[in-house]
């Protein structure tokens, strides 16, 4: 294929028959709604990601955010303000406890942008109130949470999108495309890398909550712990207790494209070794870590996590490579993909700067607004998310089953049709965990 062909055109007619995702049955159009009426949407959690959440769905014709909900009132402030910078002329409320948006009849939607711990109970709670779900990576702390996320999309019938935006960018599906056409051949070999320069997160003491904290509320599903000075915002994330590592918070991007692209979905042996190697504090999670996957029919995928270190590969601080029997296909940090023949010729290249600048909908502008615009025309048009949360959850799964096979320091075998360990109850003790009484999701 030529870069000279029509690439809107091109990515019409293979985005959605390549995926095959469209094959299951979609969940109903809200009562009444039509498709030129606004969705609105509660956008939970704003001191970091959902702030893209917030002007994203501000800026989009046809929503609107109707709430700010976050237990942190600096961070409801910046949530209010990307609205406004998102161009949106009323201004939503602001609330701490996300559960009373809920309760409002004609909220539509909400975007999801907690702490991990608790994306599936938040997720569930919306589901049972009646409201679609678009939930940020990785949509689970455990491998049961992503099982009773799935059920609980189908039970109460309604989408449920994850953050996987790469599955919208127009140039990524241009490249999984060509795979699914052979312009490597047979692909065989995925590898899945991320390098950074994170710093200490030193050792925490015990401090008083802050005044515009619901620490309480934060804590939510989790069993209780004291309050500690370096833990919140951020570096939650690498304690067990309420985060994953950095395999479910950047891995699973390119983890979940390398699945896609090989079209394979659970794993037959998952082997995992690292640490934490550069700092020594209180960050629990790998800073280090090489993860492996088999899966059936002679197909391996491998991803390199190293925070602590900055060095790229091809070029890029993130991305992925497929390798094939004719040559390797490379997509690094953002919209554009690069194909090589085995001799190293660069055969194919996209890259978001060669996008027309006319095309406010192309590659060259926001990427998240794509994945946004999709979540909100599946609501609109019943159809089903190519990113559903059925399909997303596998990926989310496996990086579980990366961390587990690290936590047990042994190779972990799985049944490759479902993903569920075999043989192995030591293993199994990670697949869920507890939580404070009552708090326990349930569909």
């Amino acid at each position: 294929m030529s870069n000279q062909m029509d690439r809107g055109d091109f990515i019409k007619i293979t985005g959605a028959a390549s995926l095959g995702l469209y094959t299951l049955g979609a969940p109903a159009i809200l009562k009444g709604q039509s498709q030129n009426s606004k969705i609105t949407v509660a956008v939970i959690g704003t001191n970091n990601r959902g702030n893209a959440h917030a002007s994203g769905f501000a800026r989009h014709p046809n929503a609107e955010v109707t709430y700010i909900c976050d237990v942190d009132e600096e961070a409801i402030k910046k949530g209010l303000n990307s609205v406004k910078e998102g161009g949106q002329e009323n201004e939503p409320e602001g609330l701490i406890d996300f559960r009373n948006a809920l309760d409002d009849p004609d909220l539509d939607a909400v975007a999801l942008a907690m702490p991990i711990h608790w994306h599936t109970p938040a997720a569930i709670l919306a589901l049972k109130a009646g409201k679609h779900v678009y939930i940020e990576k990785p949509c689970s702390h455990t491998p049961e949470e992503g099982k009773l996320l799935v059920e609980a999309a189908d039970k109460y019938n309604r989408i449920v999108q994850m953050g996987n935006q790469r599955r919208s960018w127009p140039y990524v599906m241009e490249a999984m495309a060509l795979l699914k056409d052979d312009i490597i051949g047979r692909p065989y070999f995925a590898r899945c890398w991320y390098a950074n320069r994170r710093q200490s997160i030193g050792f925490g003491k015990p401090a008083p909550v802050p005044s515009n904290l619901d620490y309480e509320l934060w804590q939510g599903p989790s069993t209780r712990k004291e309050y500690k000075d370096n833990l919140i915002h951020y570096n939650w994330w690498w304690h067990w207790h309420w985060g994953a590592g950095e395999i479910l918070n950047n891995g699973v991007h390119y983890l979940d494209m390398a699945r896609w692209g090989l079209g394979v979905d659970y794993p037959a042996k998952v082997t995992s070794t690292g640490g934490r190697y550069h700092w020594k504090d209180d960050q629990e999670t790998p800073d280090t870590l090489v993860t492996t996957y088999e899966f059936p029919n002679d197909i391996t995928v491998a991803w390199e996590g190293r925070s602590c270190n900055p060095r790229g590969i091809e070029g890029s601080s993130v991305g992925i490579s497929f390798h094939g029997e004719n040559g390797t296909l490379v997509i690094g940090s953002g919209n554009e993909y690069v194909v090589y023949d085995n001799d190293n010729n660069v055969i194919e290249r996209a890259e978001s700067g060669s996008a027309d600048p006319t095309d406010t909908s192309g590659p060259g502008f926001d990427l998240d607004r794509d994945h946004h615009d999709h979540f909100i025309k599946c609501i609109q048009n019943g159809q089903r998310s190519r990113t559903a949360i059925a399909d997303a959850n596998i990926s989310v799964h496996n990086c579980h089953l990366g961390n587990i096979a690290y936590q047990t320091g042994r190779a972990i075998h799985c049944d490759p049709h479902d993903g569920n360990i075999i043989g192995d109850n030591e293993a199994m003790n990670y697949w869920t965990k507890e939580y404070e009484p009552g708090w326990k999701p349930t569909v």
